[in-house]
Parts: structure tokens; C-alpha cells; sequence
């Protein structure tokens, strides 16, 4: 039955546009690429359609390719992107037509509009649902700490997306783990999205282009992670002229170069970030504190260059690292990636994007403060990724991509290096290695007026592969056999198909119920003994022991626009079944153990919940209201009893409040308000004596909670004077504004006074923050 409905559905995906396509009668075509008049910046998800028929039409890829094939005749097309001046031109079809344009931003483009659809109902007329698309050059208004803006702590605020903790610019989604995120930066995956122990992402929004989300079922392109997509897009940089931007603010400055390689042809980007607290410390007099090292800094770069009307080759890479240090201790990890693409347009339905792709991530800690006593650890995991990706449009309404990946992986778990006179010998646990890869195929279609789908089928697979030593254990975690494998030879395959559907019946122009169903493999995961995910978690790979997380996904949504679209609403309900989830045994030593699988155990989980969601997207005043009401769960036999228990990303509350208010041409104000239910915890539930030493007794795993959470973020935007060729600006922000002391750890002593009575201690990181920010811009 399961083979039967996979052969339905690739016979459907296949043969689905050809049954659309108009029999009688000749068709031609209409294509070319849309893109900003002032940068030349290609625009993703544009839209072409029939001036007198709205609903006949397409958008644009992500390179701004767009192709639309109708029957012979005279047409008025219209072409349009939300925050632009629309082209609409009368053009007489009987031959194919090569049809570029560039769209000029509008003079009072809405500034305050944060999270904004490709066009105005595009929210409720889309085919697929649970996707959030951030424009990064809007959220300047949006308060955040110490003045960064940061697309992760926007998406944050959004329906679905929890923060891993206070400042922390990790995030859970829709009750998945942190390592269930793909994250994409220019198709390279990036492992640690984190910088100063989570209070930044890695991400300096003034190089990104494009920031989509996708919740639920994602497009078949996408494989490897359980939860989500995070697709990051940089800039292609400047190819009208050179400009220069920037920001000068309380812990760290920015500055971007974009110039033209040759105008409309090629250009470059280069944009730099770096945090300056070590060279205030420098000044004190303090000599423990003047030596002490505090930093981190980005590096994006991307090149691109058309070498003719039907080819374009791009070059982007990605540097950053951290680097703490004090008193013989010393810690820094980074995430170093490269993209390089070659996009080749076989004809005007054929689009071909071929990518290699290179990342890196590793981390080093250093303890000691000479060489010969001091002892380091390493860990990384490196990727190779070749892609091949088509995009064919076989009429205008189905537009068909299908392709192939393959990565080669290689981890580092932990090796140790130790100095002659110190306390420890050099360790290393052994690399492991492993190919991944998949194949896809997938149909966006157009039904008729009320009904659209989006479906596919993707199939991926993965070999766990030597040299290394294979080990097997017993029920209770302890080695029973082993076997070596030579470089190259396979130790365990796995492989499986991931359908996803999603589709919508509109009901009218303004509101459509959508369903989606998406099952997704993983097989990397992250072992962390933390509460909260830091640089030194541990990825491993699937194995003999350790089977791939298998991840099913229903979701139900209401879509409703009001007021000419002046606002938003939708709401989403959904759940997920979580299968072969990995947690460690009670006391389990994940570090410099080879045979760390025997401390793991296997389990399953189940995620549910609703989201509402409330924008308002034009006039002086915007902003919206995110409620997320969900559940997640999780349940091992040798965890709490084999009992269902509260995963630590379990909040059952979540309300995010965003207000932007524009005062007039110069002052905008805004606010943010944060609620959340606390963290799920385990904590000691009694204590006894042990020789007359205090041993904390516990129950259930994440039997407590934190206390719940909230703050209230302040903002204010002031621009300078703008001349023609330069414009600048004042941020003001206040992070937690009525300095509400938040639980960042609770740990527990004896009462000095009373040894027989045990007392709580809340650590709380921050109160009232301000912070100012400068920002400019040559042009």
C-alpha cells in the first residue's frame, strides 16, 4: 500500500503540470529576472501576473528568475513587490518573450513593517502554510540587547519560535529540540548559530537579503532536520555604484562595502562585525582584568558575476569566531563556511542552480596558564556538499523543482592535548564519518481558483561508514562486542522517503483554510548536558546503536485578512510525533568516551499546540500580537519511570507584544513585551546524609519549573539629517525595562545559619540594559 501511494504520487507530480497544460491552442513563453532599480539586488518571490486576471501568474525563484507561459494573445502584465512601484506593460505574445525588469523602491516605503508577504494577501492566496519571512531591513526598529539588531530574537517573537533563555539567540520550534533546526546561510549549514554563549546569533543582519522560516512542511528540497528550515539569503551586493554602510554602537560596530565588479554585471559584498569589550578592559587597572580577553567578530563576504545572458557564477563565504579568556582559562569556537554556485538557464522553462558547498564548526577550551601545565580540547564537524537543483516552469500554474545532494561528514568528537608537566595524557576520541544525501521532486500547482497544493516526495539516506571501531551494548549501557571497519567500508545504512503536502482552499480574496503534512529524517544529533545549548555540545551522527529521529507533522490553519489588508490574522494548529529521540542515562559522561553510545538512551516524543496571530502592516502605527499555546513531551523506559515527562523546551504559555509607532517623518518609538511559562527543570526533591554529607534525592526528570518569565523592551529611532548622499540615525533601546529579575539558574546550599535547611539561589543575568546605537550610510 505504501509503495502503491509513493508511485501515485511521483506519477502526479510528473504527469499533474502536463494534465494543466492548455491543449489546444499555441502557448509561449514570457520570462527574465526582476530586480531592484537602485542595487540591483535580484527580488525573491516577485510577482508576474495578468493585470485583468491577478490570479493567473507566477514569482520569482531565488535568484529573481521567473517564467509564465500562456496561449497566444495581447496581454497587460503587471509586475509587482510589496514596498515597490509596480510595471505594468502591454505586450503582444505570439513568440517568446525575454522580459527584464527593475523595480524602484516607493518614495514612502513603510519602514515599520517587519514581517511582510511577497504581496499583499500573499498570506491567504499561498499555497503552503506555517512559513514567517523577515525582511532584515526592517527590524532596525525593534528593541533587542545591547542595541543588535538580530533577525533570530525577531523570529523569536513570532508564533512557534521559542527562545533556549534569557538573551539566548537560540530557538525551539514547535516543541523540537535545538538541534532539530536546519540552518542555512547561502545553502551552507551552520552548526552554532551563537555567539557570546548565546546572547547574539552569528547572523549581522546588514549582510542578509532574505530570512524564511518554514515551520511545517517544507519544501522537498530540504532534508536532514526534524523541526525546521531556516533559510538565510546575503546580500549579491551594489552593482549600480559603491555604497558604505554601518553602526557604531555600546558593545560592538559594523561596517558593509558594496561596490560593482562591472555595473549590471557583478558586484561585491563585505561586511564586518567585531565586539570591543576586550579593549575596555585593557584600560583598567586591574591586572586581573586588564589580561582577560572578551570578543567575537563576523566576516560575510559574496561575490557574483553574469558571464553571459544565460549563466552566473556566485562566491560567498561566511568567517566568525569567539575568543573568551581569564586566569587560565581560555575557550573559542567559530563557524567558517563557502558557497559557490553556478546558476545556467537551459532555456526559458529550464533553470539549473549546481552548488558546492564547505562548513565547519569547532570549538577549542584551553585550562591552564603556561604551556608545559596546561591541557586543550578540540572538537569539530565538517561538511562537503555537492547540489544539483532544477526549477521547471511547464505552464503558469505548476511550477516544478526537483534535484540531488550528497555530504560527506566528517566528526571530531573530542581529542585532548596535555602539557608534560600536567595532570593528564593526550586522548582523542577516533573521527567518524558518514554520506548523506537525497533526491526530490516537487510540484507547487494551482488547481483551479479555490484549490492549491503544494506536494512532494523527497527520499533520503545516509551511510555511517569507517575507519572506527563499531561497538555494541546491552540494555543497560554496557559493551558487549566490537568491531574495526577500514577507511571507507560501510557499518550501517539507513534511508526512508519523506512525503510533504501542503494545499489551501480559498475560500475568498481574503481568507483560506490550508492543511500540511510533512515527515522529515534526521540523522545527526546533538548531546548536550546543559540546560541551555553552548559551543561545547557534541554532534554525532546516526550508527549501529544510534538510529536516525524520525519526525511526522500534521498541521491545520485559518488565514484571514481584514481592511484592505491592513491586517493579518491567522491561526494554526498542529502535532507531531517524534520517534527514536535520544536523552543520556542519569550521570552520564559524554566527554573523552569512544564508547559514549552506551550511555544514551532511546525514547519518543509528541509535540502539540495552537498558534495565534495578529499583525497589522500599514500606517503609522504596526506591529502584532504572537500566542502559542502547545505542549512537548517526551517518554524513555529508562527515564522517570518509562512516564511521559516535559521535554525543557515545554512552554505552555507563550505571548509576544510588538508596537512600532511612527511619530512622524523623523521619530519612531516602539515596544516590546515578552510572557512566557518557565523553563521545565529538574530539581532535587528531598536530600539525605550520606556520612554526614548532604546528598540531594531526585524523582522525576523536569518534574519543576522556573518561575515564569517576562519583560518589557523600549525603543526609540531618530534620524539624522538625510543629505542625497549620505542619511544616518540614533537607536535608543531599553532591554528589560522594568528590571525584572528573571531566573537564568537556580542552585542549591545549606543556610549558613542552619545547615539542616536548604535554601534556593536564583542567578538572574540582566536588569535594565540601555544601550545607543549610530547608524550610517554612504550612498
Amino acid at each position: 500500500m505504501k509503495n502503491f501511494a509513493i508511485k501515485i504520487l511521483i506519477t502526479f507530480t510528473f504527469l499533474g503540470p502536463l494534465s494543466i497544460t492548455t491543449i489546444f491552442g499555441q502557448n509561449f513563453t514570457i520570462s527574465g529576472t526582476l530586480k531592484d532599480a537602485t542595487n540591483g539586488e535580484d527580488l525573491i518571490g516577485a510577482s508576474v501576473v495578468l493585470k485583468d486576471k491577478p490570479s493567473v501568474g507566477v514569482t520569482t525563484n531565488t535568484y529573481g528568475f521567473y517564467s509564465l507561459t500562456l496561449p497566444k494573445g495581447t496581454y497587460t502584465v503587471r509586475v509587482q513587490y510589496i514596498g515597490y512601484t509596480a510595471i505594468d506593460e502591454k505586450i503582444v505574445l505570439d513568440k517568446d518573450l525575454k522580459l527584464d525588469k527593475e523595480l524602484s523602491p516607493e518614495s514612502t516605503i513603510m519602514q515599520e513593517v517587519v514581517i511582510k508577504a511577497e504581496k499583499d494577501n500573499k498570506n491567504v492566496s499561498r499555497n503552503d502554510m506555517s512559513v514567517t519571512k523577515l525582511d532584515p531591513k526592517s527590524i532596525e526598529n525593534v528593541p533587542v540587547l545591547f542595541g543588535e539588531k538580530d533577525v533570530l530574537k525577531t523570529l523569536q517573537l513570532t508564533p512557534g519560535v521559542k527562545s533556549a533563555g534569557e538573551g539566548n539567540a537560540g530557538f525551539y520550534v514547535r516543541g523540537g529540540g535545538a538541534d532539530q533546526n536546519l540552518i542555512l546561510l547561502d545553502e551552507a549549514p551552520v552548526y552554532n548559530a551563537s555567539h557570546l554563549l548565546g546572547f547574539f546569533s552569528v547572523f549581522n543582519s546588514d549582510a542578509l537579503k532574505d530570512v524564511t522560516l518554514y515551520k511545517g512542511a517544507a519544501p522537498a528540497e530540504f532534508g536532514g532536520r526534524g523541526s525546521s528550515v531556516l533559510d538565510i539569503k546575503m546580500k549579491d551586493g551594489n552593482n549600480k555604484k559603491f555604497n558604505a554602510s554601518g553602526g557604531l554602537g555600546v558593545i560592538s560596530s559594523r561596517l558593509t562595502l558594496e561596490a560593482p565588479l562591472q555595473k549590471d554585471e557583478g558586484s561585491i559584498m563585505i561586511s564586518g562585525r567585531r565586539t570591543y569589550a576586550d579593549l575596555f578592559l585593557k584600560l583598567s587597572k586591574d591586572s586581573m582584568l586588564n589580561q582577560n580577553i572578551l570578543y567575537f567578530y563576523d566576516l560575510n563576504a559574496k561575490a557574483n558575476y553574469r558571464l553571459g545572458k544565460k549563466d552566473r557564477l556566485f562566491l560567498s563565504g561566511y568567517f566568525g569566531r569567539d575568543v573568551l579568556g581569564a586566569s587560565g582559562f581560555g575557550l573559542n569556537w567559530g563557524n567558517y563556511t563557502g558557497t559557490l554556485r553556478w546558476n545556467h538557464l537551459f532555456n526559458d522553462k529550464l533553470f539549473s542552480n549546481t552548488s558546492l558547498i564547505y562548513s565547519n564548526f569547532d570549538y577549542e577550551f584551553k585550562v591552564g596558564k603556561t604551556e608545559d601545565v596546561a591541557f586543550r580540547v578540540k572538537a569539530s564537524i565538517k561538511d562537503i556538499n555537492v547540489k544539483q537543483d532544477f526549477t521547471y516552469f511547464p505552464n503558469s500554474n505548476n511550477t516544478v523543482k526537483f534535484g540531488v545532494n550528497l555530504i560527506d561528514h566528517t566528526f571530531l568528537p573530542t581529542s585532548l592535548t596535555a602539557g608534560l608537566r600536567s595532570n593528564f595524557t593526550n586522548s582523542t576520541t577516533p573521527n567518524k564519518y558518514a554520506y548523506e544525501g537525497g533526491v526530490y521532486v516537487q510540484n507547487d500547482m494551482k488547481v483551479n481558483e479555490h484549490i492549491g497544493l503544494q506536494y512532494g516526495l523527497r527520499y533520503s539516506f545516509f551511510n555511517y561508514r569507517g575507519a572506527g571501531t563499531a561497538y555494541t551494548f546491552n540494555t543497560l549501557g554496557e559493551e558487549i562486542s566490537s568491531k574495526a571497519y577500514t577507511s571507507g567500508q560501510s557499518i550501517q545504512n539507513y534511508g526512508g522517503f519523506e512525503p510533504r503536502v501542503s494545499g489551501k482552499y480559498q475560500i475568498d480574496e481574503e481568507s483560506s483554510i490550508k492543511a500540511g503534512y510533512a515527515r522529515n529524517y534526521q540523522f545527526l544529533h546533538l548531546l548536550s548536558n546543559s540546560t541551555t545549548s553552548s559551543p561545547t555540545d557534541l554532534w554525532i551522527p546516526s550508527s549501529n546503536n544510534v538510529k536516525p529521529q524520525l519526525i511526522d507533522q500534521v498541521s491545520l490553519g485559518y488565514f484571514r485578512n481584514f481592511n484592505d489588508n491592513t491586517y493579518e490574522f491567522s491561526f494554526e494548529a498542529y502535532y507531531k510525533n517524534l520517534q527514536n529521540q535520544i536523552d543520556y542515562r542519569n550521570g552520564a559522561d559524554l566527554i573523552f568516551n569512544d564508547k559514549y553510545e552506551g550511555a544514551l538512551t532511546y525514547g519518543k516524543g509528541i509535540a502539540y499546540g495552537a498558534e495565534f496571530y495578529l499583525k497589522k502592516i500599514k500606517g503609522d502605527f504596526t506591529g502584532w500580537v504572537s500566542y502559542t499555546l502547545s505542549r512537548s513531551l517526551r517518554k524513555f523506559d529508562d527515564i522517570n519511570k518509562g512516564e511521559f515527562y516535559a521535554a525543557k523546551q515545554d512552554r505552555i504559555h507563550d505571548i509576544s507584544i510588538v508596537t512600532i509607532y511612527k511619530l512622524n517623518k523623523k521619530l519612531t518609538v516602539s515596544a516590546n513585551w515578552v510572557f512566557y511559562t518557565g523553563d521545565a527543570v529538574t530539581f532535587p526533591s528531598g536530600k539525605y546524609k550520606v556520612d554526614n554529607t548532604v546528598v540531594p534525592y531526585y524523582t522525576e526528570r523536569n518534574g519543576y519549573r522556573f518561575p515564569n518569565y517576562h519583560r518589557l523592551d523600549l525603543g526609540v529611532t531618530l534620524l539624522g539629517r538625510q543629505r542625497k548622499n549620505y542619511e544616518s540615525s540614533w537607536n535608543f533601546s531599553v532591554y528589560n525595562a522594568y528590571a525584572r529579575e528573571n531566573a537564568y539558574s537556580i542552585a542549591f546550599q545549606q543556610n549558613k545559619d542552619n545547615p539542616e535547611k536548604t535554601e534556593a539561589l536564583q542567578t538572574s543575568l540582566f536588569r535594565i540594559i540601555p544601550s545607543v546605537t549610530y547608524n550610517f550610510k554612504f550612498k
